[in-house]
This record gives C-alpha cells, structure tokens and sequence, in this order.
C-alpha cells in the first residue's frame, strides 16, 4: 500500500487572492499565473487570461490553484530558472494595494498580486 498523507500544496492564496480572482474570472474567463524573475517576498506573479502567456521546457506547473466560486483551477506556472532558487519554499498569493504591471490582469483593480514564501524541509 502507498503512503495516505496528503501533500501540502506548493502554492496557496489568501482569502483575498481568492476574491480577486473570482472577479477578474467574471471578467476575463479562464486564469492562470507565471512567475518569472524575483528571488524573495515582494516578487509579484503575473495573473493573465488561461493560455495567453506561452509555457514550454523552461517553465514549471507548481500547481492547479482551486478558488471557490471559479469552476475550472487556476494553474500556476514559474520559470525553471525562478523554481531552482525557490525550490524549498511554500508560496502564498496575496493582494495589496498598489500599482501591478500593466500586463497582469489586476493592474486596473488599484491591488496587485504579491507572493510571500517560507521555507520548508527538503
């Protein structure tokens, strides 16, 4: 028989994050996330419509995020180069106030997404 543990999931949203995406999925359908650069909390994730941001052989699926009220999962992706720095690290998505980039789907919302991260064993 295998192990019955359920695993801790790699990324996880506040409450928050939740909401805003249940409304940017009202508005723009199907989401999904990329992490590119950045190395440390702070590091904001792009949030775009499902598929418009390409992913191939250099990028990582961490996770296919469940958001109550969005009826498919939002997948979130991070670049193989960003994953081998943050590879022993749980993410949070949160919002905050401020301006987000103007090609993530939040930066007309006056919030942007931010991630924050704790290390976890190996």
């Amino acid at each position: 028989m295998g192990d019955t543990y359920e695993e801790t999931p790699r990324v996880a949203l506040t409450a928050e994050a939740s909401a805003l995406l249940r409304r940017l999925r009202e508005t723009h359908g199907p989401l999904m996330f990329h992490q590119s650069g950045g190395c440390c909390d702070g590091s904001a994730p792009m949030c775009y419509p499902a598929g418009e941001f390409r992913t191939g052989a250099s990028d990582v699926l961490l996770g296919e995020l469940a958001v109550d009220g969005v009826e498919e999962p939002v997948e979130f992706w991070m670049s193989r180069s960003q994953y081998e720095v943050w590879a022993h690290t749980r993410l949070t998505v949160d919002v905050v106030p401020g301006r987000g980039s103007g090609f993530s789907l939040e930066a007309p919302e006056g919030v942007r997404f931010l991630i924050r991260s704790h290390v976890v064993d190996a």
